[in-house]
């Protein structure tokens, strides 16, 4: 079972809870969209998935419906109760914390392997999925529902208009591919933008070799070049690549960062540290 529109309106009523604009709160009251989340998850018995931002719960309890294991983690302390009201009686487990702080080591040690689904707000999920993907590597995939534009760059490659640093951030660490779009109306508070989702899968090895060139020393390099997009790298990257660099990675110094794939980065960064 999971929640529907008058569900979740009850249930804020009856608690005399507003959703949070700060926390960028839309709750999804459709259970076809919650399952549809679920069943892109791609996830079941003998899974661990944990969620963020679980809000009332409508996705965790789709989650749970699947087999899997689900830690449901929350920020706003106004909703953990009756989030724990909702899922807690079927099985899932129930985190107060802020995703952006957490001690994640901590947090997944009882599975070696996870999967995380969320519902992010705009304002957290670009960096919030650079991090887990640089720092947490239990994590194996991620299906994240994100502002349309915002998926877009987290899944764009060389030629997609929506490329940019945080394309090869993620090129680097995964694949990625937009599976799907949300309708503003399954929603509630109703959204001004259409969403995406996101699935993200973990490479077995970055796609550049970390002991050729150091993640740090690559990253640095795309966002300085990302820093002026309209510059041809030559200019970009004064100071940081010379001539013989990009003769040697094999580079155009006329080329700008986004004609760039991550495994061009690679090898002008090898090339400049050289």
């Amino acid at each position: 079972m999971t929640l529907s529109r008058r569900d979740v309106s009850d249930l804020l009523a009856r608690h005399g809870i507003h959703p949070s604009r700060a926390l960028g709160q839309n709750f999804v009251v459709d259970p076809n969209t919650v399952r549809r989340i679920a069943r892109l998850a791609d996830v079941g018995p003998g899974d661990h998935v944990v969620e963020i931002g679980a809000g009332l719960g409508s996705l965790t309890l789709a989650l749970r419906e699947t087999g899997a294991a689900v830690t449901a983690v929350e920020v706003d302390r106004r909703l953990v109760p009756l989030l724990r009201e909702v899922v807690e009686p079927v099985g899932a487990r129930v985190v107060e914390a802020d995703a952006t702080t957490l001690d994640w080591p901590a947090l997944l040690a009882e599975g070696p392997r996870w999967s995380l689904v969320a519902n992010l707000p705009y304002n957290v999920a670009t960096p919030l999925v650079a991090d887990l993907l640089d720092t947490v590597p239990v994590i194996d995939t991620m299906l994240v529902m994100v502002q349309r534009e915002v998926g877009e760059r987290l899944a764009a490659r060389v030629g997609d208009e929506a490329y940019g640093a945080v394309s090869v951030k993620v090129a680097y660490w995964a694949e990625a591919s937009v599976v799907g779009r949300v309708p503003a109306t399954v929603f509630l508070p109703k959204p001004k933008v259409e969403s995406a989702l996101v699935r993200i899968t973990r490479r077995p090895v970055p796609a550049v070799d970390p002991s050729v060139v150091a993640p740090d020393a690559l990253f640095a390099l795309v966002r300085a070049g990302f820093g002026q997009r309209r510059k041809m790298l030559r200019r970009a990257l004064t100071g940081l690549v010379d001539d013989a660099a990009f003769a040697a990675a094999g580079v155009e110094p006329t080329a700008r960062a986004e004609e760039l794939d991550v495994a061009a980065w690679g090898r002008l960064a090898a090339c400049s540290t050289s």
